[in-house]
């Protein structure tokens, strides 16, 4: 799908696919369409190849997950530096203007006619695709990938290898998933960890909790699916068991 020249706001990857999974990865892509200033954020790019910018390494897990599962997967083709697809449209953090100390030169006098302007351009159409996707069928589950950098803002490096997000408003598929990661004895498995998986007016909140769909959000640490053939890997390895989990709990 395009809306004018270089502005592409997701990827679907086997559409045709029937599986009641359907993948997400909100933070697949690094990339700032033309149509944002001139396609470049006034960062170095060093810093447009960090966390800050996109989900490192998420987008090929996503995508060979999906294939593991023969499931449709749905990815973001923007930086969540341009606008957030994973804040709900009033949430102060949807256009960041500084991210783990580095200040983003081009979204520093971001108005609110330009916050419209990339919601309509990008965050809008990819929610209305995944919301399309979501309806294909009555049983659908969402499982949202990311990653996550072993260290943030100078603090201690984080010890999981994964960690399941959830909302305590629907905990069920979670807690499954983290049962069964915990089975494995050479992972660390993190419960709500690095972060807090509730967030009003979220991805997972928008397409999972308001529509009462079965969801979890898995992270992996960033350093451990740097490359495709690790990702693949990982893949191979969580595939059954997010399966066993969604069969848990059906």
């Amino acid at each position: 799908m395009r809306q004018g020249a270089d502005v592409q706001p997701f990827t679907v990857h086997g559409e045709s696919r029937n599986s009641r999974i359907l993948i997400t990865c909100d933070h697949a892509t690094n990339r700032v369409p033309e149509a944002v200033n001139g396609g470049d954020l006034g960062i170095a790019a060093a810093d447009m190849g960090r966390h800050i910018a996109f989900d490192v390494g998420a987008a090929g897990l996503a995508t060979a997950l999906a294939d593991a599962l023969e499931a449709t997967a749905i990815l973001s083709d923007f930086s969540r530096l341009v606008i957030d697809p994973n804040r709900g449209e009033d949430d102060p953090t949807l256009v960041m203007r500084l991210y783990d100390g580095t200040v983003i030169p081009a979204n520093r006098h971001v108005d609110a006619a330009e916050v419209a302007r990339r919601l309509n351009l990008l965050h809008r159409p990819y929610h209305a695709e995944l919301a399309r996707l979501a309806a294909r069928r009555t049983d659908t589950v969402i499982v949202a990938v990311h990653s996550f950098t072993p260290r943030l803002n100078g603090r201690g490096l984080r010890p999981w290898h994964v960690g399941i997000l959830h909302s305590h408003c629907d905990s069920r598929l979670s807690l499954a998933l983290i049962a069964r990661l915990r089975a494995e004895p050479d992972l660390v498995i993190g419960d709500n960890e690095p972060y807090d998986g509730h967030l009003p007016g979220d991805a997972i909140d928008r397409h999972a909790l308001q529509t009462g769909r079965h969801n979890t959000l898995i992270e992996v640490r960033n350093d451990l699916i740097g490359t495709a053939e690790a990702q693949a890997a990982w893949a191979a390895r969580l595939a059954p068991i997010i399966a066993g989990a969604v069969a848990d709990i059906a």
